[in-house]
């Protein structure tokens, strides 16, 4: 027991090493654990009292214990043994399948990663990039709604902006759990959109394992009154006009829901541009007859580099006016009363139509729509004249006019369209321009449907 043992140094440190990492994951790092968990109760503590709709405890869940909780759920594991038979595997592989799959799509949420900086970053780069205005608010819809109940927001999906104005517009109600797909699981972009409570959907996966899943994920995350944002469409659209809804969460949301238990309250979000930054490659991606999105990170980091130089020569304008519609919020348990038979469909359109009513109607799109339709060309008076009887043919619809001016927004319209190319003058007149017209009739299909 006394006899000296000899270690090359190398080994000695090695074995050191080991010693320190395990003294301190069983003494030091629980208690460091422990001690930052608490302050983030605490933080989020004095943060729900300024929210309208407080941070569930759900979200707040340990991400190990939400993915065991989510593997070991009854139907998840049901649809395990299904999925090794099915497919002559053993059942520890598909077990290792699902736990993959949970392990993707279960969020790491973060208090301060979330308030701390995507909620400054939305803001910065909302203000930055436009001038942001918010059209239309169903303010009594939205008081109404029961602190008890699920909130989801439904959004038609006109860019990637989209994510970033809502969060920044709906920072002072509650914390939103949005679904994205799967251009956002690059890293370090997942890790982040991770923090912020997001959760990755894979859109064509037709694996029964992996939608089963999802589909329990989004379940629990309803029954835990987790505020959540979505786009009905599933996608960008490609021409500007709203899209056909799909109805895959809704249908994971409708088929757990049980009458006399936590509501589901839908509201409807209605999104709209004078400029939408990827428009160019949503027209190449149209005309290519796919989804096929040439978004090339040379042309996405020349773009934004091009902006900061302008900026730093005082030459950088923003990108015309956004703006943001709250439409009136719709119950599930009330829609359920009046339906009969499968209601995932029926929800998804009728969410749908609120979308579409409340889209908001700013200048480029309303200037658009006009010399899109005009046999002619039109004088500048002339076009003036024209949007004003557009506007009233919108009737109820919600027009942003700059300042309260029909000239003034006429003029915002016409400088952007003509900057772009879609509009050309000739003869103090003003006309499409043919090789842009697919351009021109983007913006001017994001109203279209208004006009009935």
């Amino acid at each position: 027991m006394g006899s000296t043992v000899e270690l090359p140094l190398w080994l000695f440190l090695l074995i050191l090493l080991f010693a320190a990492v395990t003294a301190a994951s069983h003494l030091l790092f629980p208690s460091v654990r422990w001690f930052f968990r608490r302050r983030m109760e605490k933080a989020v503590e004095r943060l729900n009292q300024r929210l309208e709709r407080p941070i569930e405890p759900f979200k707040l869940a340990r991400r190990h214990d939400m993915i065991q909780r989510l593997i070991y759920s009854p139907d998840v594991t049901e649809a395990i043994v299904e999925h090794a038979r099915k497919n002559g595997v053993p059942e520890n592989v598909a077990f290792a399948e699902a736990k993959r799959y949970a392990r993707e799509i279960v969020p790491s949420f973060s208090a301060s990663a979330y308030f701390g900086v995507a909620i400054r970053l939305a803001r910065f780069l909302s203000q930055a990039l436009y001038r942001v205005r918010l059209a239309y608010l169903d303010e009594d819809g939205l008081q109404n709604i029961p602190k008890e109940s699920t909130v989801v927001f439904v959004m038609n999906h006109r860019s990637n902006m989209d994510y970033v104005l809502v969060t920044y517009l709906a920072a002072e109600r509650s914390a939103l759990a949005y679904a994205v797909g799967e251009w956002a699981r690059v890293w370090p972009l997942s890790r982040l959109i991770k923090a912020m409570g997001a959760y990755f959907i894979r859109r064509k996966s037709r694996n029964a394992l992996y939608r089963k899943v999802l589909a329990r994920y989004v379940r629990l995350a309803t029954d835990g009154g987790v505020t959540q944002a979505m786009f009905p469409e599933g996608g960008l659209s490609l021409d500007g006009a709203p899209q056909a809804p799909k109805h895959g969460l809704l249908k994971y949301i409708v088929n757990g829901f049980e009458p006399g238990g936590r509501d589901v309250v839908f509201v409807p979000v209605a999104l709209n541009y004078d400029r939408v930054l990827e428009d160019r490659i949503l027209l190449e991606a149209l005309e290519g007859g796919g989804r096929r999105f040439n978004a090339r990170i040379s042309v996405v980091s020349g773009f934004f580099l091009k902006q900061m130089w302008l900026r730093l020569r005082g030459r950088y304008h923003k990108f015309g006016y956004a703006a943001v519609s709250f439409g009136q919020p719709l119950s599930l348990s009330e829609f359920q009363k009046s339906r009969t038979g499968e209601l995932s469909e029926a929800l998804a359109y009728a969410l749908m139509d609120r979308i579409e009513s409340v889209v908001p109607v700013l200048p480029v799109p309303l200037v658009a729509s006009v010399i899109q339709d005009a046999d002619a060309p039109l004088s500048r008076a002339a076009v003036e004249n024209a949007c004003a009887d557009r506007i009233k043919a919108l009737g109820k619809a919600h027009v942003h006019l700059p300042r309260d001016d029909l000239t003034y927004a006429i003029e915002v319209g016409l400088r952007t369209l003509s900057e772009r190319r879609m509009i050309e003058k000739e003869a103090g007149c003003f006309h499409a321009n043919p090789d842009q017209a697919a351009a021109l009739a983007f913006y001017a299909n994001s109203i279209r449907h208004l006009l009935g």
